[in-house]
């Protein structure tokens, strides 16, 4: 079974690509990018996902009281959407430590 990643991105998707080339070419061996997940409704890296085919999802700083309330809204998307990896792409935006627990 291939592990789902989700992406965190912020800005242009410059390292998105790189990732969603690499799955195209085959080179993410066991995984697969399911979600592109942004700081930013602005983000050209959830239009480079639209085009691949993955599903971009927005999370604003500003519509969460603090970084706890991001975090939590974050791993309750990540766990929604069945994610087992997620990499760091540039996303602008600090989380704390729950991301991290299992």
């Amino acid at each position: 079974m291939n592990k789902r990643i989700a992406v965190l991105v912020s800005g242009g998707g410059t390292n998105l690509q790189a990732l969603l080339d690499a799955q195209s070419r085959g080179e993410i061996v066991n995984g697969e990018i399911a979600a592109v997940i942004s700081s930013s409704p602005e983000a050209y890296a959830l239009e480079r996902a639209k085009k691949a085919g993955v599903p971009g999802y927005v999370l604003e700083k500003k519509d969460c009281p603090d970084a706890a309330s991001l975090t939590h809204t974050l791993v309750e998307l990540l766990h929604k959407l069945d994610i087992h990896l997620v990499v760091m792409a540039g996303f602008m935006t600090i989380v704390t430590g729950e991301l991290f627990q299992a």
